[in-house]
């Protein structure tokens, strides 16, 4: 079947249009594009949030492009009026003003204008549709969001399983982000368990069997020396964050190699949908060192190196050339590591050079953090009397011990006191210094040196000695605490903090519903996956979720905005204080550890904004006008540099704005 024409224009001149300019977001300077090679016809058809590769020829177009109504040199800008309408069905669709002064066209050989794929959606009226010259290329019937998104909800809801689920919802990034992220903000609570986890976990171990699109970039190691022309090679010239792993421990999973390009991906749909980071503004990565995983070595289509991982030396000379050349390229990007089997080397080796963060260890410990500060407030036990026995001593749960040891310390207790109320287990029992076996590095901090010589060899064992006041889970062990534990907990607190923390589903240490019934539903409780509300003599009890992705979109929104030179312990700290102050009063009285899920987005200004007062504190903000706003000034600022996908931006301005989203936020697609 031949293209439409607007296809055939594309693929012809795709790759004559050579240069242009685009501002980035953050008012930065304008860069200059650079040729690529023709795409063919299919990548064209795409609309990758990650690659966008219809987008990557639409500026490539602009050099060569025209305004409607113009001659193409005119500088004489020209606005047209679209009345209300209203389909045949009956929706309304209000008064839209469309403003063409910026809008960018495609030009055939007789020098009519086309619009790039991002002009196809079935929202548009019939004078939108004529201007656009799409009429015909979509079906007649003109349809608000609310309709467009009941349809995605009725063929999400004919899926029967989970990774059916986000094949759908990924298929639909890729073809028409506006409308996926639409759907994403508006269901927030139904969707983002497909989205990311837990279902990113088995969409991770199927990836090169469900593999359909490019939607990252992938780093070998047979590309060590030539790292800078293959990151070259991404399309989008203003990227303003990555997500990076090695794929060599994803979520609970274990050693997935490529197959962990999920974890980047969903990570950064969060980084769009929860904290409105342009989806083209945003880097995907996933390092291949090889794998260890047999089964994946001996799978036909493991689309990864098929040799064991490379040794560790060797990894960090790749990672130090991939920091370079990704900074060479875009001069303030934000790396956030994600899902390394060692994340503690990294952190420390480039925090003090790059604008890092590690989500596992500093986004885990925030979240956490966030929910015990909640919780503390509302617990009869002061403070300093509180015991917390954590089951798991790997690098994300010493990473949540510190941060919890940070807040210890901030109420006036010594570090040397504060650490002295962490007892970890890990499969050798309690992490005592006399245990009789060389520790890791990250474990020896809040090692025991107090037990006169006493081991314990597993939880309950440490639990009947201890009596503690919290039991947080980061173990990748389904099912940890029993019955018989949580029953104890139970005994020894009016209210017992149980943190089962452990993703995906599978592999949290206790369900929400057993600790109700085990506590007599007197559990302070929240979960790193999602549980099913339960009723509670004839009330709806809802688990608090500690998912990350209450901190880390706000953490990367406000590094971005502020321009910070790097990411300090005290933004961290900030985020987790921003969280807990997120609440609102309806939250507060149900005794909620969490806000509610759909208010993720607000959460994420009042995250951004306690992010960027610490960035000031500290000196390491580079955008210091921000420091002269109020923090409603502050607030009002972060949320017109929020991507809102009902305002659509066609070419370089704000075109389009309807179904009750105010014109002004960003919203260029």
């Amino acid at each position: 079947m031949p293209l439409p024409r607007t296809l055939q224009t594309l693929r012809q001149h795709s790759a004559n249009f050579t240069k242009t300019t685009l501002r980035s977001t953050a008012s930065r300077e304008p860069t200059t594009l650079k040729p690529h090679l023709h795409l063919s016809a299919s990548s064209r058809l795409s609309s990758t949030p990650s690659l966008h590769f219809h987008r990557f020829i639409h500026s490539n177009a602009r050099a060569n492009t025209i305004r409607l109504g113009q001659a193409p040199n005119s500088k004489q800008a020209s606005t047209m009026t679209i009345p209300p309408t209203r389909s045949s069905s009956g929706d309304d669709h209000g008064h839209c003003s469309f403003d063409f002064s910026h809008m960018k066209f495609q030009i055939d050989g007789s020098g009519t204008p086309h619009p790039t794929t991002i002009d196809f959606d079935t929202s548009f009226d019939i004078s939108a549709r004529k201007a656009l010259h799409i009429q015909g290329l979509v079906p007649p019937a003109i349809e608000g969001f609310s309709k467009q998104e009941r349809r995605c909800m009725e063929q999400i809801n004919l899926k029967s399983t989970a990774i059916d689920k986000y094949s759908y919802l990924s298929n639909l990034r890729n073809t028409n982000a506006g409308l996926f992220y639409r759907l994403l903000i508006d269901h927030m609570k139904e969707l983002t368990p497909y989205v990311y986890t837990p279902t990113v976990g088995e969409a991770c171990l199927k990836w090169s069997h469900i593999y359909t699109n490019p939607e990252g970039l992938y780093l070998s190691c047979s590309d060590k020396g030539n790292l800078r022309d293959v990151i070259s090679n991404w399309p989008q010239e203003a990227v303003e964050i990555a997500v990076v792993t090695d794929g060599s421990r994803i979520l609970g999973l274990g050693d997935l190699g490529v197959n962990g390009m999920g974890i980047p991906v969903g990570k950064l749909a969060l980084y769009v949908g929860c904290a409105g980071i342009h989806p083209e503004r945003t880097l995907p990565i996933t390092i291949d060192f090889g794998t260890d995983n047999e089964e994946f070595l001996a799978d036909d289509l493991y689309m990864g190196a098929r040799h064991k991982r490379i040794p560790e030396a060797e990894q960090k000379e790749f990672i130090d050339e991939m920091m370079a050349a990704l900074t060479d390229r875009w001069r303030q990007i934000v790396i956030q590591f994600e899902d390394f089997k060692s994340p503690f080397w990294s952190l420390e080796r480039y925090r003090n050079t790059y604008t890092v963060f590690n989500d596992d260890i500093q986004g885990t410990g925030a979240v956490i953090l966030g929910g015990l500060i909640s919780a503390f407030k509302a617990s009869s036990i002061p403070i300093d009397q509180h015991r917390l026995v954590f089951m798991g001593a790997g690098s994300a749960a010493t990473g949540v011990a510190r941060q919890i040891c940070g807040l210890f310390e901030r109420h006036g207790i010594p570090e040397s006191e504060a650490k002295k109320m962490f007892w970890l287990v890990d499969s050798r029992g309690l992490v005592t210094a006399d245990r009789g076996d060389e520790l890791a590095d990250h474990k020896v901090f809040f090692a025991r040196d107090d037990n006169n010589g006493r081991q314990f060899g597993t939880l309950e064992e440490v639990v009947d000695f201890v009596q503690p006041t919290g039991l947080i889970g980061l173990c990748t062990i389904g099912g940890v605490f029993t019955e018989s534990i949580v029953r104890k907990m139970a005994k020894f607190n009016s209210e017992p903090i149980i943190f089962p923390l452990s993703n995906p589903s599978s592999k949290s240490e206790c369900t929400y519903a057993q600790a109700m019934e085990w506590t007599d539903n007197r559990v302070v409780f929240a979960s790193g996956s999602p549980f099913p509300s339960i009723m509670v003599d004839g009330v709806e009890r809802t688990p608090g979720q500690g998912n990350n992705m209450y901190v880390f979109p706000g953490i990367g929104l406000g590094t971005i905005l502020c321009e910070a030179a790097h990411v300090t312990e005290s933004m961290i700290y900030a985020s987790a204080a921003g969280l807990a102050a997120s609440l609102n009063a309806t939250e507060k009285a149900r005794g909620d550890l969490y806000p509610e899920l759909p208010r993720v987005r607000e959460v994420s200004v009042i995250v951004a904004r306690e992010v960027i007062r610490a960035a000031q504190k500290e000196g390491v903000d580079r955008k210091k006008t921000l420091q002269f706003m109020s923090d409603a000034e502050l607030d009002a600022y972060i949320r017109s540099k929020m991507y809102d996908p009902k305002v659509v931006e066609l070419g370089g301005s704000r075109a389009v704005s309807r179904e009750g989203s105010p014109k002004g936020q960003r919203g260029r697609l």
